[in-house]
């Protein structure tokens, strides 16, 4: 039900001390450290680029358990230390160098000098723990509630998890905004949900930007926003104009002046067809205070299309031209999945993102109630 969120996400899964820190200033960072009861192997040292770890060395222990490597850092760039295949350390480094402590034999007895980035990396392997903790909690509840085909019990859970999500996403801020502007916070922006924080998302990495300019990562993730600007919150909705089952051109602005819900959905869609009863009931609760749906077909045939209309009781607007993802509308909103809404307000802006189930009852209490 659950899974581990996506994104540039560097696991360190053990708390350290630090002190100290020695800034390295000829654009050269030297990576120390002290192993102690270490096994038999080798200690390989990775670097990560766009997708994948690149192996740049193995390193050996001297007679005393002590190893030194240096790398030409000319830009913020997260390494891994891949202790005899027991232990991964990660280490977010610019311009500081760094010393590493670990003893084998000592579960919690990691220590990381210098670094400051490689310090706040901490936070959000905190963070990703216990996040983790309760998803397994959950996802075991899940799994229990299907066997026992305890529908209440299963409505209960994903209640539960979207609320978890929800949290998830503040508790993540809170942890980038203690970082200050440190480029750590690129290792928890792949956290959030763009669609849902792209301000947030936006204005953290103007800040790194300015900071860090020209990083290849941070101009990346420039792109990536940019476009999705225009589907950010705050912004007036994308015109969609689209016939109707009728043949008849229908235009998403024909319904400005309400509080309007774009719904994509198709009828092979499994997950939409199963979330059409509650917006069936929250669309009779509130057409009358000024809700409306524009339902938006990524269906193939019209077959299909106008038979799920009718056997769920969908009464709202509904347009397609029926190119499944291939859709015009589908194209310009940027849908790669379904089920997944847009609720925007009378002015056309758009004002909440991906709303089902409890979340968009309580966006509907909110604004009308």
């Amino acid at each position: 039900m659950l899974n581990q969120m996506n994104g540039i996400v560097f696991l360190v899964l053990l708390f350290f001390s630090s002190c100290g820190q020695k800034q390295a200033n000829d654009g050269n960072v030297l990576i120390t450290g002290t192993i102690e009861n270490a096994p038999s192997g080798e200690i390989i040292l990775s670097q990560f680029t766009d997708s994948s770890p690149i192996v740049l060395d193995t390193l050996q222990l001297d007679d005393k358990g002590k190893f030194s490597y240096e790398v030409a850092v000319d830009a913020p760039t997260f390494y891994e230390l891949n202790m005899y295949g027991e232990k991964m350390i990660r280490l977010a480094l610019y311009k500081e160098d760094v010393k590493v402590k670990y003893d084998f034999s000592k579960l919690e007895s990691l220590v990381i000098e210098g670094s400051q980035d490689s310090k706040e990396m901490l936070k959000i392997e905190q963070l990703m723990d216990n996040y983790q903790t309760k998803v397994n909690q959950l996802n075991e509840s899940y799994y229990q509630a299907m066997s026992d085909n305890d529908t209440e019990a299963i409505k209960q859970i994903q209640t539960e998890a979207m609320a978890l999500e929800s949290n998830q996403a503040s508790e993540v801020k809170n942890v980038i905004n203690s970082m200050g502007n440190s480029f750590a916070s690129l290792a928890a922006i792949g956290l959030l949900n763009p669609k849902n924080e792209f301000q947030f998302m936006d204005s953290l990495i103007s800040k790194l930007d300015e900071k860090y300019p020209e990083t290849k990562t941070i101009v990346q993730l420039k792109q990536q926003l940019d476009e999705m600007r225009a589907l950010s919150m705050g912004q007036i909705a994308p015109e969609i104009e689209l016939p109707n089952p009728e043949g008849e051109t229908v235009k998403l602005s024909d319904l400005r002046g309400k509080y309007v819900m774009i719904d994509f959905w198709a009828a092979w869609c499994k997950p939409c067809r199963e979330e059409n009863p509650n917006v069936v009931a929250l669309y009779n609760e509130y057409k009358d205070k000024g809700f409306e749906v524009f339902g938006v077909s990524l269906d193939r045939t019209k077959e299909a299309w106008v038979g799920a209309i009718a056997e769920d009781g969908l009464t709202w607007t509904q347009v397609s031209d029926l190119k499944y993802f291939n859709s015009a509308a589908a194209e310009l909103y940027q849908i790669s999945a379904i089920p997944a809404t847009y609720l925007i307000d009378p002015d056309g802006k758009i004002i909440g993102k991906d709303l089902r189930g409890s979340s968009l009852r309580a966006k509907l209490e909110e604004v009308f109630d």
